[in-house]
């Protein structure tokens, strides 16, 4: 798996089907994730309340980052070891702070989500960047797929405080 991510005007080839007339499962499978999307927010909102004090200005002082791994059939207990053993560590070094991560408790659809804080988009991305170009990760990302891919496909959101929000 190559967890290098596209810019903001591209997908993964095999991500995107423009012609959803070809694939209607594809229109569907997006209905789906949109209709999740106030789901989450409102679970990142509840989880930064838990472990942020209000900022003392009204300005945005930062942005948050909701990520969504969707594990392919039987891989989600190895995703979780290689983030508990591995990638949360070296986010760290790459200065991404983890705020929390989470799985449903009715997990049909096998994924887990977690919320990376960072002081705005622009350094989120490049400190996604650096840590996508950092050996060990490449290495622990290629051992940890020796006997398969583990995540299927990703959703990213960017989330930014609201001026009634305690967390800013």
């Amino acid at each position: 798996m190559q967890l290098a991510e596209p810019t903001d005007s591209s997908m993964p080839p095999g991500k995107i089907q423009t012609d959803t007339s070809a694939h209607p499962d594809i229109l569907d499978f997006m209905k789906s994730i949109l209709s999740r999307l106030p789901v989450f927010a409102a679970l990142a909102a509840a989880a930064l309340a838990m472990v942020s004090a209000p900022a003392a200005s009204s300005a945005q002082a930062h942005t948050y980052e909701m990520r969504t791994y969707y594990a392919m059939p039987g891989k989600l207990d190895d995703l979780k070891k290689r983030f508990r053993e591995h990638t949360v560590e070296i986010f760290n070094r790459h200065h991404m702070k983890s705020v929390g991560y989470w799985e449903p408790q009715d997990n049909k659809e096998n994924y887990l989500v977690y919320i990376r804080e960072h002081p705005s988009k622009e350094a989120g991305l490049q400190n996604w960047k650096e840590f996508s170009a950092d050996p060990e990760w490449q290495g622990v990302a290629k051992a940890s797929e020796a006997n398969g891919k583990l995540v299927d496909h990703v959703v990213r959101v960017w989330l930014d405080s609201l001026d009634f929000s305690a967390i800013k």
